[in-house]
């Protein structure tokens, strides 16, 4: 999930919350929820319909594994959102230099390694513009596996989540192959499969380097049988190049990930499509992404917008288009420390202190929603247990 947001947890953990929490989001639905559980039972399949997400209602992704409370994207992280009962946990995907797909937030690795305090990688540091914007760093795509494995992964926002940073360097960077091994091992000992969420990060920036993201991603779900409608993984991008891309190689569910109002998917500006996100929420929008994907992941202000002092204000109508597209909607991200939340459930002077989160969650929960992106896996599956027992 490509996001900019900087903020920090107090440490707030359920442990054993998963298995009460997973049962009472499956059955019992009533109002909206009902509404959205029959929804993303109908949504799917190979091209718009027709497929059954095996999943509770509302869904609770572990955004990056569990990056409110470990490194992001480490099997560490991973681990403990599945400890903690996260339906779905999320992987970003980028290359390295000789092809090897591995789980990093972006390509820069400057602030998720410490790759900087390795010498023998200094003369590697560049400039690069991605999507458009100028970065400087250490870059994913300039590096072998092998010298990869030399790095440790560390807190990506440590002013923020200082907790965090007690388990850098603890990690290295997996690969998404030994990701579907741990998943593989994870679902042989708990009896039921491990759900992936995985995003192909900058695809067109990677097709232009001859690094595409695609064909390397098939392989490997075709090689781990993630490649069927049925299959526990579900494919996500911002670019729906690259997701009708994917739709012609595999039956594996597919989302179309949004951003805000105003922006527009690089492979829109890459190709000279005029279309921008507030075109694709339309009727016209859903109805296309339809035809290719089973799903969309808009950014939580285009389910309930905030008005001009950080306030929620009335929600969009996109929950009742997409829904009536057949599409389910999984929107991203929730945390719970007060400088990512709405104005109105902020908590005290400290911006990296928890608010109130769990009246958050509800909010988003009541529109209707299928599921939900969230650094705190724990608190989202108590806030669904809360909505579903109503």
């Amino acid at each position: 999930m490509t996001e900019r947001a900087h903020a920090t947890p107090g440490r707030r953990t359920v442990m054993g919350v998963g298995a009460a929490v997973l049962g009472t989001a499956a059955v019992g639905l009533s109002g909206t929820a009902r509404a959205a559980g029959n929804t993303a039972e109908r949504s799917g399949g190979h091209g718009g319909s027709g497929h059954r997400l095996d999943l509770p209602v509302p869904t609770v992704i572990g955004h990056r594994g569990t990056s409110g409370y470990r490194p992001e994207h480490t099997l560490g992280s991973y681990q403990l959102a599945l400890d903690m009962g996260a339906h779905v946990i999320e992987q970003d995907l980028v290359p390295t230099r000789d092809g090897h797909l591995v789980c990093r937030h972006e390509n820069d690795i400057t602030a998720t390694t410490d790759v900087s305090a390795h010498p023998e990688f200094a003369s590697r540091k560049t400039t690069k513009t991605v999507d458009g914007i100028p970065l400087t760093g250490w870059f994913t795509e300039d590096f072998t596996l092998a010298e990869l494995k030399t790095l440790r992964a560390k807190e990506r926002i440590p002013g923020n989540r200082q907790k965090n940073t007690l388990y850098d360097g603890r990690w290295e960077i997996p690969t998404f192959e030994e990701v579907l091994r741990w998943a593989d091992r994870e679902g042989r000992r708990r009896g039921k499969p491990v759900w992936l969420y995985v995003e192909t990060k900058h695809p067109t920036y990677f097709r232009g380097l001859g690094l595409g993201l695609e064909e390397r991603l098939v392989k490997l779900l075709r090689r781990y049988d993630r490649h069927r409608a049925q299959s526990p993984l579900i494919l996500q991008s911002f670019e729906p190049s690259s997701i009708q891309r994917l739709a012609k190689l595999v039956a594996t569910p597919r989302v179309v990930l949004l951003s805000g109002t105003g922006t527009q998917p690089w492979d829109f500006t890459a190709t000279g499509d005029p279309r921008t996100t507030d075109d694709l929420v339309k009727p016209a929008g859903l109805k296309w992404m339809a035809t290719f994907a089973q799903g969309i992941g808009p950014t939580l202000d285009l389910i309930i917008p905030k008005d001009a002092s950080g306030r929620l204000a009335e929600p969009t109508t996109l929950v009742r288009d997409a829904h009536a597209r057949g599409l389910i909607l999984h929107p991203y991200t929730m945390r719970n420390e007060n400088t990512f939340l709405p104005a109105d459930f902020r908590r005290g002077s400290d911006p990296n202190a928890y608010g109130d989160a769990f009246g958050a969650f509800a909010a988003y929960y009541a529109t209707g929603i299928d599921g939900i992106f969230s650094d705190n896996p724990d608190t989202a599956l108590l806030a669904a247990a809360d909505f579903t027992a109503k």
